[in-house]
């Protein structure tokens, strides 16, 4: 199960035309050929070029006198007369006249006709014709042959293509750059919401392509259950909630829960996301939420479904300065929308966000989005469930177990759960076999938490010997801890940007931690640090990002936890503030004062460096099986569970 896209079963095109309004489409498709501006500025320059081409060199215009002169001179050999012009040409031979019926697809500048085209390579002179009753004698003398042309034809022609042509080829552009950015009506349409509307019966998904979500498909079904009957629920004067709103971590399918519900309800789905709503422009957004229930009102009963819903419903509380007027416009349109239609109507609205704490309280309140859903991450039946559905398709191998891979998968998401199924499979590809086999499923499930393996990468003798008992330290430290997870597998094969690793999975879901609990996952963090100081006297910065988490645990423990001597069961953090949500959440705020922020630091150093002290105190007494361990990982580079297990419960005897 994941966001977005069903599990195991594709989903369907949308195919057949939808009755509840117009589908977005793609370009038209003219017998055959995709319709596209391209074509229109193509056709323009090639008109261009060929006009250029066709129209030869620029006719000199010249005084009548200088005309005179020049057939005087022996320039000009032929002169063709017109109404409008005179034109001499300083050749001989007459062009052959172009057949007629090419005459409308050639492009001609005023002044030109068929016969002169032939003609465009040789220089000419042009003049305007004056009444001069010695100029044909002049000719005549000079043995210039001359004849009349009619040019009524070309300057329609030529008014046509220079002045007629562009103009409807800038209309065609126009129109276009109208359709592409909208539906007509309304400037650039750009207040036509966004949504993709699918309509009845092609939405394929149902409730049993849902699976590790059991408590929040109790809750929606009885949304299903009004949208095919709602007579039931408002003869005894009952009303449906108007609006529900799924909460939960990304990936955990609350996108497949809405399309679920709108397959199982064989209603019209308009899906949107928050970020569809706002654009550049001043009142974008609450013009899109107006037409969006407009449309969902002519098409009910439906349900319209807003993903990622915190991009405009951020709390309005915090927002110190004005902020985003857009975005605020377009959530009080969403709340007065809300409040104005009529429940039984059969119009639901869905949501998801994986933020709820920084949505305005206007939002949440009865009568609104009345109903909140949780969807977590699935426990250990739910894992299994999903892996099923995810594998439908898959071709496993007899002896794959998926309740093993579900076991070693605590706390993963739907959607990560998936991307492990995929995995695996390529994997089993990429090594030649037909079926997928549960090595294929565990080097999926080490690539999604530890990274890629970079085989590639070879490890100077120092480093690989330091590396291994880096991961030795990690692991014994965890064997040794009471309630901590069982070890998995220890490699000193480099993943991702880590020389190594420790795998650490549970065997069983928590949802609770202990203190003891706490300390005893900074004291993991800080052996494998320990270990490289006990064989080489010094530290070095392969243990960064271990020091990193131990310091967050510690930190957690005093500010959020109680957990500290002074400040014990006192929470000293909390959410929002003057800052916003948007400059500060999720992250938390300190709302104390300096010396309680010394004492934070000073809590946070005594806190690890005791740990350290602790822990190392531990290694000291299993030095020699930390040997061994760190031994045998520099000769096998990886060791497994029961690898692992046997060199800790006999160590002596390997």
């Amino acid at each position: 199960m994941s966001d977005g896209s069903p599990s195991g079963l594709p989903e369907r095109p949308d195919s057949n035309p939808s009755p509840f309004g117009k589908k977005p489409q793609g370009p038209k498709r003219f017998g055959g050929w995709r319709f596209s501006i391209i074509y229109i500025i193509l056709f323009i320059v090639l008109m261009s070029v060929f006009n250029y081409y066709m129209a030869g060199k620029s006719t000199a215009n010249i005084d009548f006198s200088e005309f005179k002169n020049k057939i005087a001179a022996g320039e000009i050999k032929r002169v063709e007369l017109s109404d409008s012009a005179f034109i001499g040409y300083i050749s001989e031979k007459k062009p052959t006249e172009a057949p007629s019926s090419l005459l409308p697809f050639f492009p001609f500048r005023p002044g030109k006709t068929a016969q002169t085209a032939a003609a465009n390579a040789e220089k000419v002179y042009r003049t305007i014709p004056l009444n001069d009753d010695d100029f044909i004698k002049l000719m005549d003398e000079h043995k210039v042959s001359y004849y009349a042309v009619s040019r009524q034809g070309s300057a329609i022609l030529g008014l046509i293509l220079n002045w007629v042509l562009p103009l409807v080829v800038l209309l065609v552009i126009w129109r276009f750059i109208m359709k592409r950015m909208g539906m007509g009506g309304n400037v650039l349409s750009i207040g036509n919401n966004k949504a993709v509307i699918v309509a009845e019966g092609d939405i394929v998904t149902r409730f049993k392509d849902v699976a590790g979500v059991d408590e929040a498909k109790e809750e929606l079904v009885e949304v299903v259950d009004f949208l095919k009957s709602p007579a039931k629920y408002t003869e005894i004067g009952g009303k449906i909630p108007k609006g529900v709103l799924l909460v939960g971590p990304p990936g955990t399918g609350k996108t497949l829960l809405a399309r679920a519900v709108a397959g199982e309800a064989g209603v019209a789905f308009f899906r949107m996301s928050g970020a569809d709503f706002v654009e550049m422009f001043v009142g974008v957004g609450a013009a899109r939420v107006r037409d969006l229930f407009k449309q969902a009102r002519d098409k009910a009963p439906c349900i319209i479904f807003i993903d990622e819903l915190d991009a405009i419903g951020k709390s309005r509380i915090n927002n110190i300065g004005g902020g985003n007027d857009e975005r605020e416009q377009t959530l009080n349109q969403l709340l007065v929308e809300m409040d104005g239609f009529d429940s039984t109507v059969g119009l639901i609205i869905l949501a998801a966000t994986n933020r709820p704490d920084v949505l305005d309280p206007a939002l949440l309140r009865p009568g609104r989005f009345d109903r909140q859903v949780l969807v977590d991450r699935p426990d250990l039946k739910g894992r299994e469930e999903i892996l099923k559905i995810h594998s439908r398709g898959v071709k496993l191998a007899p002896q794959t177990d998926l309740a093993v891979v579900s076991r070693i998968t605590s706390g993963f998401s739907g959607a990560d759960l998936a991307n492990i199924v995929n995995e695996a499979a390529l994997l089993a590809v990429r090594s030649g076999r037909k079926l997928v086999e549960q090595r294929d499923f565990d080097e999926a499930i080490e690539k999604t938490v530890a990274g890629l393996q970079k085989k590639t990468r070879v490890l100077k003798p120092a480093e690989r010997r330091l590396t291994a008992y880096h991961e030795a330290g990690h692991a014994l430290v965890a064997a040794f801890t009471p309630n901590a997870d069982p070890v998995q597998k220890i490699s000193i094969i480099p993943r991702g940007f880590a020389l190594g690793y420790t795998m650490q999975l549970p065997v069983e879901d928590r949802y609770t931690v202990t203190q003891s609990d706490l300390l005893g996952k900074i004291d993991i963090l800080l052996g494998g640090r320990i270990a490289e100081e006990m064989i080489s006297g010094e530290f070095s910065t392969g243990a960064s990002s271990d020091l990193t988490k131990a310091t967050d645990i510690a930190r957690k423990m005093i500010t959020d936890y109680g957990m500290s001597t002074r400040f014990r069961n006192v929470a000293l953090t909390s959410r929002g503030g003057m800052g916003g949500a948007e400059r500060q959440d999720p992250m938390f705020q300190r709302e104390y004062s300096e010396a309680t922020q010394q004492y934070v630091d000073d809590e946070i150093a005594r806190m690890v460096e005791e740990r350290f002290r602790l822990v190392k105190e531990k290694l000291a007494e299993k030095r020699a099986l930390l040997d061994k361990v760190a031994g045998v990982l520099i000769e096998k580079e990886t060791l497994d569970e029961k690898e692992f297990n046997s060199l800790v419960n006999d160590p002596a005897g390997v």
